[in-house]
């Protein structure tokens, strides 16, 4: 470094990657503060400067930097910071100790972990020692990266990996592999590793019945309640399968029972019909939460969406890791996904990005859309994305199966003067009808007003609401 360039680093002043030491007296603080900076973006110390940005110098002998050496190893893990003398005039220099963030991250200096905030060193707090700690290991012996253990191919889904691999080498996510041959395909993908299956071959290819053996932690929740708690359900089913197929049953379940929301535009006519909210941004929380989750949880261990009257939430097990915050989400940032392989696969897949703009794709349609801002909550042992759907008012389910009985019970309504009760028209829909289904529908319609119930408990009867007396 240059005078030039070192007058320039101190008029910037002290900072959360700066901090200024008038001699190597103060060794043992400068100690300090480079394990901090090895625990988050790096940084440096300068020696002859004072805390006000005066530079004054050293006198610099090899006996200084020897002192200083040892008291920089005593940071543990070793780290190797850059130490450089840059002369002054006379006979006295700067001492700049450099170094970029740690690779074995924590580090602690005479048993203690520290981290920068703002220009001061502090103690590390346990929690996050311990959290740093947890994105360290899990770097090089993650849970998905394991083998698992006693399960083969034939214990895979071969139809889902084949779509897999021709989907990847179709959008020109992956070269097209040696061979079909299952094996080829699979450490294509990196998940066979000297022969051995990784749990995360498991978790996205696994057959239904040896997940629910050796992983249970693979499945999937679905509700709808009728108001904005958890009071009353109008569905609740749970499904247990791999990563692909708990996608396609969560889009389903999307499709079958979120509304149509229809709104009005400045100068149009026509109403704009269209689902509640955007299913590429659902799509995205959904394959996010797929991906992020923690695996290693197994009581409690599974993905959850719930449909509320007046929002959506996609939860997943875990919490957000490597110092993300919901905020952060909201800017642009780097890809760290906790499961890469699974993650990586999901890329390849066409069906996530890999950049890390998945949640800014996720706020921009939502923005597009005229709804309220999607929310991000990490509440330690879970993160929920939520969907709020504003004004937009809901008019009737998608798909025609839904429409079709909604149909078919206001037709039998409109003929029956005096009502019908649940088990009359459950009977005249037909033995097979599902009594929980039938419920829904009858809530959904009156929730639309077109019926209502005359009386209460088994003794309601349920009419067309043209055929209800005022009262």
């Amino acid at each position: 470094m240059t005078t030039g360039q070192l007058l320039a680093l101190v008029a910037s002043g002290e900072s959360e990657m700066l901090e200024f030491k008038e001699t190597t007296g103060t060794r043992r603080e400068a100690a300090k503060t480079v394990c901090a900076f090895l625990n988050q973006q790096g940084g440096q110390v300068l020696f002859g400067v004072t805390p006000a940005g005066i530079v004054v110098g050293q006198q610099v002998s090899e006996r200084t930097i020897e002192e200083l050496s040892a008291k920089l190893r005593q940071i543990d893990p070793l780290a190797f910071p850059t130490v450089e003398r840059v002369p002054l005039s006379g006979d006295r220099e700067i001492i700049l100790v450099s170094t970029d963030q740690g690779i074995s991250r924590p580090y602690t200096y005479r048993g203690s972990a520290y981290r920068r905030v703002g220009n001061t060193t502090l103690k590390m707090s346990a929690d996050e020692y311990n959290r740093i700690l947890l994105e360290r290991v899990h770097k090089e012996q993650r849970w998905e990266n394991q083998p698992a253990a006693g399960w083969s191919v034939d214990d895979l889904d071969m139809v889902e990996i084949r779509n897999t691999v021709a989907e990847a080498v179709r959008i020109g996510r992956l070269d097209e592999p040696p061979s079909r041959e299952p094996v080829d395909l699979l450490r294509g993908l990196g998940l066979l590793q000297d022969g051995v299956l990784l749990r995360a071959a498991a978790v996205l290819f696994g057959k239904e019945e040896r997940l629910g053996i050796e992983i249970p932690q693979c499945k999937l929740r679905v509700a709808r309640f009728r108001g904005i708690d958890k009071m009353e359900f109008l569905d609740n089913r749970k499904f247990l399968g791999n990563a692909f197929s708990l996608l396609s049953h969560a889009e389903r379940f999307l499709r079958d029972s979120l509304p149509i929301a229809a709104r009005f535009e400045p100068d149009r006519i026509q109403r704009i019909d269209e689902p509640l909210y955007p299913p590429l941004a659902t799509r995205e929380a959904l394959a996010n939460a797929l991906c992020h989750r923690d695996y290693s949880i197994h009581s409690g261990g599974s993905i959850g969406v719930a449909i509320y009257a007046d929002r959506l939430e996609v939860t997943s097990p875990g919490s957000l890791h490597f110092g993300m915050t919901p905020e952060n989400l909201f800017e642009p940032h780097a890809s760290k996904p906790w499961n890469p392989l699974i993650a990586h696969t999901f890329y390849r897949r066409g069906i996530i990005e890999e950049r890390g703009v998945g949640t800014l794709k996720m706020a921009e349609l939502v923005n597009e859309a005229g709804l309220p801002p999607l929310e991000i909550e990490d509440a330690g042992s879970w993160v929920a994305v939520r969907f709020r759907h504003g004004q937009f008012v809901p008019q009737q389910l998608t798909g025609s199966r839904a429409i079709k009985r909604q149909e078919a019970i206001l037709s039998l309504l409109d003929r029956a003067d005096d009502g019908l009760a649940l088990r009359e028209i459950r009977a005249q829909l037909g033995p097979h009808t599902n009594e929980r289904r039938l419920r829904e529908d009858l809530a959904i319609l009156k929730g639309r007003g077109l019926i209502a119930t005359i009386g209460h408990g088994r003794s309601a009867r349920w009419k067309c609401s043209k055929k209800v007396a005022p009262t």
